[in-house]
């Protein structure tokens, strides 16, 4: 973990994760309506007038716009810069815990991952294939890269964990989403909940995979029943999980190791 980060590296790191949050954006924005991520350039989502350089720098753009076309004065959402600075913030955090490793540039790839994946699902209540299986091939070639740098046993052994997390992560769901089902009487969880237990299985190994998804769970009943009690949800009414997936696969991304350790401590003490 790097102690101190001088202010231009700060500078640098964030605009590289705010400029990444602007791609991201496109990606969440496009990807579920099927246009492309690529062509036509950022535009007024009203009167489609192209957005010029000055207007289209991350989370700046938008203070400089007032939140409002310049051309037609429709509002632009507040999301847009939001993600923007989440994800300069994430990719500080990223850096903040691995400094310059292979570990970083891995995470920031699924981060980014993770947070399109997210509000796609908070959007549409759909994980796109075309992400989680891609974000699964990406997870597998990080451990691999990873083993080569001695982060861990090796290549071989790196890539068995992540295909062990991987398998883990779709059988796990969808024995849950059986169950559920049968205990709710209708669908409880969505396919691409388990692709994307997949992916992260495949990013961080079974061991923490295990625990992103008892994260996910506890959040996700702890917000779903305080919804349905202050009566903004019907209780039949579903939920995106992917969002508490992905949350608590960066949650444990950076505190698995202690949680782990706390675990083994408490419940498998050393005799």
């Amino acid at each position: 973990m790097t102690t101190g980060i001088p202010l231009v590296g700060v500078l640098i790191i964030f605009m590289l994760g705010s400029a990444v949050g602007s791609f991201l954006n496109v990606v969440i924005h496009r990807l579920p309506a099927g246009l492309s991520i690529v062509l036509p350039s950022s535009r007024c989502p009203r009167c489609h007038t192209q957005l010029q350089a000055s207007e289209n720098i991350p989370v700046l753009g938008w203070l400089w716009l007032r939140g409002r076309c310049r051309y037609c004065f429709a509002p632009i959402s507040a999301r847009y810069p939001l993600v923007e600075a989440a994800t300069g913030i994430l990719f500080l955090l990223v850096f903040w815990a691995f400094s310059i490793s292979a570990q970083t540039f891995g995470y920031w790839v699924f981060f980014s991952w993770l947070l399109a994946l997210a509000l796609i699902d908070l959007d549409t209540m759909m994980l796109p294939n075309s992400l989680t299986q891609t974000g699964l091939v990406a997870g597998l070639g990080f451990q691999a890269i990873a083993g080569s740098f001695n982060l861990g046993s090796g290549p071989a052994h790196q890539l068995a964990m992540g295909i062990l997390g991987a398998v883990l992560g779709i059988w796990m769901f969808d024995i849950m989403s059986c169950v559920g089902t049968l205990a709710l009487g209708q669908p409880a969880m969505g396919g691409g909940d388990a692709k994307l237990a997949a992916m992260i299985g495949a990013w961080l190994g079974w061991q923490y995979l295990l625990l992103a998804a008892l994260l996910a769970c506890a959040v996700g009943a702890v917000v779903g029943g305080a919804a349905i009690g202050l009566g903004w949800i019907d209780r039949r009414q579903p939920v995106p999980f992917g969002p508490f997936l992905a949350l608590g696969a960066v949650f444990v991304t950076f505190w698995g190791e202690a949680m782990l350790s706390i675990y083994l401590r408490w419940f498998w003490p050393l005799n």
